[in-house]
């Protein structure tokens, strides 16, 4: 393992090595929040899609696609963001940026109750929520995915991405697909975003995971209401709101059903999982217990520093794992490719 980072089976990745003067985990995770510049995507005007769920609820996903200026043959990237997240989250804007000057067509998407879906969605996303993402494939207009489709997961959208591969084998149309700092066990991530040396990143997040599951649009009981206002936890919040809402006995048995963990057995595209062993939120020992010869599809790539979807590198703009992404991409992503 070298100073900066471990590479494992992925590949010949450089390691990562931080940027002052963010160092240690903690300031590369809130990198992104302290310095929001990103890069400008106005040579790459959006256009707005939408994608309407089939399961009876009214519900429409959104999402802003970029076709890149150069020709070639590039697949389609979707880009799923994280918890609290959406279309215009820094991360997934560099992300865009850097993929769309690199031939990639992108499609930013906001998940069930994220971001712009918001006002088009009565419920909401959630961590195992694989269904919608099936449903948006399969709505992907011909023209679009004539050169393939991969996708990147960052966070929660990471294992969802990962939990859905692993429900779909050799039926998903996806060529190839990367995660960045997914919290593959559940269950460890609520309980690490309760440590005392947490507590700032819990307020934060609990106070964002509640205004956006009460906005106006959202089909909520009273009960449900008096549950999200009274939870000061995530476990709580999610054993008392989350899992009941979508149908789970409570938070243990939604973490449970819902990681991803369970489903790396079942990829069979060639997967790209990064992640920081010094990420604050989300515990690596899920990554270094996990068995990866026994799945050939799967690529760790497991560094000692970058925090959660930090990776801000020395000496480039660019995220290390976008680096990552790309380079893995433009080997894999292909429909014939073999681990």
């Amino acid at each position: 393992m070298a100073d900066d980072g471990s590479l494992s089976g992925a590949g010949d990745f450089a390691p990562f090595v931080a940027q002052g003067p963010w160092w240690g985990g903690d300031l590369q995770t809130v990198r992104n929040t302290l310095r929001r510049r990103v890069p400008s995507l106005a040579d790459h005007p959006g256009e707005r899609l939408a994608f309407r769920m089939p399961d009876g609820t009214g519900d429409v996903l959104l999402g802003s696609l970029h076709q890149a200026r150069s020709e070639g043959n590039r697949p389609l990237a979707i880009l799923l963001h994280g918890l609290t997240g959406c279309e215009g989250s820094t991360y997934l804007l560099r992300t865009a940026a850097f993929l769309l000057d690199t031939g990639y067509h992108v499609l930013r998407l906001n998940l069930r109750g994220a971001g712009p879906s918001r006002a088009q969605c009565r419920f909401q996303y959630h961590a195992g929520r694989t269904d919608d993402f099936r449903a948006v494939l399969a709505a992907l207009p011909d023209e679009l995915v004539g050169s393939g489709v991969v996708a990147i997961g960052y966070s929660l959208g990471g294992n969802m991405l990962l939990k859905y591969l692993g429900e779909a084998g050799e039926e998903t149309p996806l060529a190839a697909a990367v995660s960045v700092s997914a919290p593959i066990d559940l269950a460890a991530t609520a309980h690490r975003f309760h440590a005392f040396r947490n507590r700032v990143y819990l307020r934060w997040l609990l106070a964002r995971m509640k205004a956006e599951a009460t906005a106006p649009i959202a089909a909520l009981t009273d009960r449900e209401r008096r549950a999200i206002a009274a939870a000061r936890t995530v476990i709580a919040f999610d054993d008392t709101f989350v899992a009941p809402h979508n149908g789970f006995a409570d938070a243990a048995n939604y973490y449970a059903e819902c990681s991803a963990l369970r489903f790396l057995g079942g990829i069979a595209r060639p997967t790209l999982m990064i992640h920081a062993l010094n990420d604050p939120w989300i515990p690596g020992e899920a990554y270094l217990r996990f068995d990866w010869g026994a799945n050939p599809w799967l690529h760790p790539l497991l560094s000692r520093g970058g925090g959660h979807v930090g990776f801000h590198a020395r000496g480039d703009r660019v995220a290390w794992h976008d680096r990552c992404a790309a380079a893995f991409l433009a080997r894999f992503a292909s429909p014939t490719c073999s681990p």
